[in-house]
C-alpha cells in the first residue's frame, strides 16, 4: 500500500485495475456469473432448473463451480469457457450470463458537524451519544468491504446487550481470526476466497488494506475518547449507530479485487443471515455502464430490498465529470462526498513574510522561519526535459543540482497524486514541496515527516511573483494544524461522481451527500507503511472517498430502522432525502468546489441530516410495482420479469405503452425526466404516506422552480387523518421554450412542523 495516500481508488493502482477490469468483462474463458433470479421459497433449497444445471455443468467438469447462490437469489459462478458461457445463456430460467467483473473500492468530527448542520444541541456529557438514544439499537450493518479489524477500541462491546435472537450469521475462522475476534458489537465475519487462480490467496475476515475497518467504524463504531491522526484530529470517535451491531463480509482482497462473485455470494449470506442494511463502498468505474441484469451490486441489492434490508452505496470518485455516478439503480440509496467543518492547514511563509495558507498532513520539523531556499520546477528543469513535466515535477524531468536543499514549486497539472510529486522531488535531495493545485481543495493529502503543503492557482500566482521578484527567494512551510469552525461548508468534493445517471436514465441520482472527506476512523493496527517516520502505526486513520460518505448515511439508516422497525427500505430512503440540508454552515447555499451552487446532480437532495430522519412527517413509499415497472420501462419482458422477482402480484403484466421516459413516474422521492419536450410538457405522479401518527394535517405545497421552467401541482393542498394514511398529486412540468440546459429546482411540502422536499431535475436531451 503506498504510504500516506489518502484518496482511495482501489485495491492496486488505477491502471493495473483497468487492465484487470477490461480483462474481466471481455468475452473469454474465465469466471462466469450465471444469474437465474428469485430463489425459492423454501430456504436454502435450489430451484429444479438450478440443479439441474449444475448437475450438468459438474458432470462436464468436476472443479467448475466457484460459488452457488441460494439464499436471496438462484445462480452460481464457474469457470466456463466463452462458448459454454454462451450456450448456457440460452437455457430456460437463465436470466444474463457474464463475466466476473473486479470491481474498486471508492476511497469524529464528521458527526458532531452534521449535529451542528441540523441545529441539534450536542450535549456536553463527553459519555453521552448524540446519534442514538441507547447503547444497543438493536439493528444490524451488513459491510461489503476489505474485511475488519477487530482489535480496534471502535469494536468494543461495552453496555451492549445480548446479540438479537433473529441472527443467522457466523463468525469465520481462519488462522489469524477466530470466533473470539467476535463480540456483541462485531456478531459476524465472513471471507470469501481468492480465485484458485491466485498466485497469493488470502482467506481471511482480517482486514489487511485498511479500509473496511475505516468504513466499519464510520457506520457502527463504539464511541471512543480522545483519538486522533498523531495529534490531528483530536476528539471522540464515534460510528452514526453507535448502538449497532456490525456483520463484515470481506468481498476484496489485497491482490484480486472486489471480484463480482464474491460481493453476490455476500448479499446471498446477508439474506440469510438477517442484517437490516448493507453498506458498500465499491462499484464499477464510471467508463462501464452494465446493464442491470449484468451488475452484480445492482442484482444483489435488488434482493436485499425485496428482503426488506436497506442498501447504501458509494456514487464513486470519478467527479466532476457528468454523467460519471455508479451504483444508481432505483432501489440503492447512492451518496455522493462532501466536506466538514474542519481543515488540515499547512502554511508557506515567504521571505517577504507573506503567509500563503495551504492543506495538507506533514509532520515536518524544519524551521518556522523562511530561510530555506525556493525554486520553480520550471526553472529547475534538466536540459532535455519537457517544460510541462517539470513544471509538473515529473520523473527525470529535474535537475538534481538545481533542486538538492530546496523547496520545489510544482504543478498539478496532470492531476495526478500530490504524494507523487513529493517521491520525486525528495529523492533529489529537496527538502520541501509546494504543490499548486486548485482541484484538490478540500482534501488534504498525507506526506508523513516531509514538508509540503498544497495551494490553490490563486496563491500559486503569489508565490510564483514573489520568487521572480528576488535574486535569493527563501520559505519555509510549517507543521499541519487541524482547526474546526472552517468556512464554508460543506463543499461537494471534487472527486465526488456526479450525476445525470445514464443507465438507468429518469432517476436522479446520486440521492444524498455525506462527509467524505479527511474523515478520523479507526484502522488497522499493524500498517508501518502508513506511519509517519519515527511513530508507531496509527490505530485511527484519515482517508476520503465516497467510500467515507456511504457509511455516514449507512449509520443513519441503522438508527432509523431501530426506531421504526416497521418501516421499508423505500421508506428509510425517502426519510433521509426529503429531510436533507441545502445550506452550509454561512447559511447560504451548498457550492461545489469551484464555489458555484451545487445541483441535485452534485448531492441529490442534500447534506443528510442524522436527526431529520427519525421525524420525516410523510414517506415515499416506492413499492415493488414501482420496481417491477421501472423493469418493464428498461426494456425487460414479462417472463424475465417473472424469473427475477421472488414476489409478483397476480395479474401483473407489463404496462402496454412502456418506455424509459416513463420511469419518472415511479414513486420516487426526487424527481429526473429527460427528452423534455416543451411543446408536449410532461406530467408525473407522487404519492406520499403519512407517518407522523393520528391526528387531522393539512400540508401545503411550496415550488421553487427556475424561470423558464413552469411547474404546476395539483392539489396544491394534502389532508391526511390517521398513521398510514395515502395521499397522490400530480406536476405538470412545460416551457414557453426550448431547454438549452438541464433546469432544477423542488417541490416541498409543509405542514408546518415537519417539511418534506424533493428535488427535480428536467432535461430535453435524448442521451445524457
Amino acid at each position: 500500500m503506498k504510504p500516506l495516500v489518502t484518496f482511495i481508488f482501489g485495491l492496486t493502482s488505477f491502471f493495473i485495475f483497468v487492465s484487470l477490469f477490461t480483462e474481466t468483462v471481455a468475452e473469454k474463458d474465465g469466471v462466469y456469473i450465471v444469474y437465474m433470479g428469485a430463489a425459492p421459497k423454501t430456504k436454502g433449497s435450489l430451484r429444479h432448473d438450478h440443479a439441474q444445471l449444475l448437475s450438468s455443468l459438474l458432470k462436464r467438469n468436476k472443479n467448475a463451480l466457484v460459488r452457488s447462490y441460494k439464499n436471496g437469489f438462484s445462480g452460481f459462478a464457474a469457470r466456463l469457457s466463452a462458448e459454454e458461457a454462451h450456450s448456457i445463456a440460452q437455457r430456460a430460467g437463465v436470466v444474463s450470463v457474464f463475466p466476473d467483473p473486479v470491481l474498486e473500492l471508492h476511497t469524529t468530527r464528521s458527526w458532531d458537524f452534521l449535529n451542528y448542520q441540523t441545529s441539534v444541541v450536542i450535549d456536553s456529557n463527553p459519555n453521552s451519544n448524540s446519534n442514538s438514544t441507547s447503547n444497543d439499537s438493536g439493528a444490524i450493518i451488513g459491510i461489503l468491504d476489505t474485511g475488519i479489524w477487530p482489535e480496534s477500541e471502535s469494536f468494543n462491546d461495552k453496555a451492549m446487550g445480548p446479540i438479537p435472537s433473529r441472527w443467522n450469521g457466523t463468525c469465520a475462522k481462519a488462522q489469524d481470526f477466530n470466533t473470539s475476534n467476535c463480540n456483541k458489537k462485531i456478531i459476524g465475519a465472513r471471507s470469501y476466497e481468492d480465485d484458485e487462480t491466485s498466485v497469493i490467496k488470502y482467506q481471511s475476515p482480517r482486514d489487511m488494506v485498511g479500509h473496511g475497518t475505516h468504513v466499519a467504524s464510520t457506520a457502527a463504531g463504539s464511541e471512543v475518547q480522545g483519538v486522533s491522526y498523531y495529534g490531528l484530529a483530536e476528539g471522540t470517535a464515534k460510528g452514526g449507530s453507535p448502538g449497532s451491531r456490525i456483520a463484515m463480509y470481506r468481498v476484496c482482497s489485497p491482490n484480486n479485487g472486489c471480484r463480482g462473485s464474491s460481493i453476490l455470494a455476500a448479499f446471498d449470506d446477508a439474506i440469510a443471515d438477517g442484517v437490516d442494511v448493507l453498506s458498500l463502498s465499491l462499484g464499477a468505474p464510471s467508463f462501464f455502464k452494465p446493464q442491470i441484469t449484468d451488475d452484480p451490486i445492482a442484482l444483489g441489492a435488488f434482493h436485499a430490498v425485496q428482503h426488506g434490508i436497506t442498501v447504501v452505496c458509494s456514487a464513486g470518485n470519478d467527479g466532476p465529470d457528468p454523467g460519471t455516478v455508479v451504483n444508481a439503480a432505483p432501489w440503492i440509496v447512492t451518496v455522493a462526498a462532501s466536506t466538514i467543518d474542519r481543515a488540515f492547514e499547512s502554511e508557506v511563509v515567504l521571505g517577504n513574510n507573506t503567509v500563503i495558507k495551504g492543506e495538507g498532513i506533514n509532520f515536518a520539523s524544519i524551521q518556522k522561519s523562511p530561510v530555506y531556499p525556493i525554486v520553480y520546477g520550471k526553472s529547475a528543469k534538466k536540459k532535455d526535459a519537457d517544460v510541462n513535466d517539470s513544471r509538473n515535477c515529473n520523473t527525470n524531468s529535474l535537475d538534481q543540482e538545481l533542486v538538492k536543499g530546496k523547496i520545489v514549486v510544482c504543478e498539478n497539472l496532470d492531476k495526478t497524486y500530490a504524494n507523487e510529486h513529493m517521491d520525486e522531488v525528495k529523492q533529489l535531495g529537496g527538502i520541501g514541496v509546494v504543490l499548486i493545485d486548485y482541484d484538490s481543495k478540500g482534501m488534504a493529502s498525507s506526506f508523513g515527516t516531509f514538508p509540503m503543503t498544497v495551494i490553490s492557482s490563486e496563491d500559486g500566482a503569489k508565490v510564483l511573483s514573489y520568487i521572480n521578484s528576488t535574486k535569493n527567494p527563501v520559505a519555509t512551510i510549517l507543521r499541519t494544524t487541524s482547526p474546526t469552525k472552517y468556512t464554508p461548508a460543506p463543499i461537494i468534493a471534487y472527486f465526488s461522481s456526479r450525476g445525470p445517471s445514464t443507465n438507468p436514465k429518469n432517476i436522479l441520482k446520486p440521492d444524498i451527500a455525506a462527509p467524505g472527506v479527511n474523515i478520523l476512523a479507526a484502522w488497522m493496527g499493524n500498517d508501518t507503511a502508513e506511519a509517519p517516520e519515527g511513530k508507531d502505526p496509527p490505530l485511527y486513520n484519515l482517508i476520503s472517498g465516497t467510500s467515507m460518505a456511504c457509511p455516514h448515511v449507512s449509520g443513519i439508516a441503522a438508527t432509523v430502522k431501530s426506531k421504526n422497525p416497521t418501516w421499508s427500505p423505500s421508506a428509510i430512503r425517502s426519510a433521509i432525502m426529503t429531510t436533507a440540508n441545502q445550506i452550509n454552515n454561512l447559511k447560504a447555499p451548498i457550492t461545489t468546489e469551484k464555489g458555484v451552487a451545487a445541483t441535485p446532480y452534485d448531492f441529490g437532495a442534500g447534506e443528510v441530516s442524522p436527526t431529520g430522519p427519525l421525524q420525516p412527517g410523510l414517506v415515499y413509499e416506492t413499492t415493488a410495482i414501482d420496481y417491477l415497472n421501472f423493469l418493464c420501462h428498461h426494456g425487460y419482458n414479462i417472463t424475465t420479469i417473472k424469473t427475477i422477482a421472488n414476489a409478483i402480484p397476480d395479474g401483473f403484466t407489463c404496462p402496454k405503452e412502456s418506455s424509459i421516459d416513463l420511469i419518472s413516474n415511479i414513486n420516487y422521492p426526487s424527481i429526473a425526466i429527460t427528452n423534455f419536450n416543451e411543446k408536449a410538457g410532461r406530467k408525473v405522479n407522487r404519492t406520499l404516506t403519512n407517518v407522523a401518527g393520528d391526528g387531522n394535517s393539512v400540508y401545503t405545497v411550496t415550488i421553487d422552480s427556475p424561470a423558464n421552467l413552469d411547474v404546476k401541482v395539483v392539489p396544491n393542498k394534502l389532508q391526511f387523518t390517521k398513521n398510514g394514511d395515502k395521499s397522490s398529486y400530480e406536476v405538470s412540468f412545460s416551457a414557453a421554450n426550448p431547454l438549452k440546459e438541464d433546469v432544477f429546482g423542488s417541490i416541498a411540502w409543509s405542514n408546518g412542523k415537519y417539511k418534506v422536499r424533493s428535488p427535480f431535475a428536467v432535461s430535453s436531451k435524448r442521451d445524457n
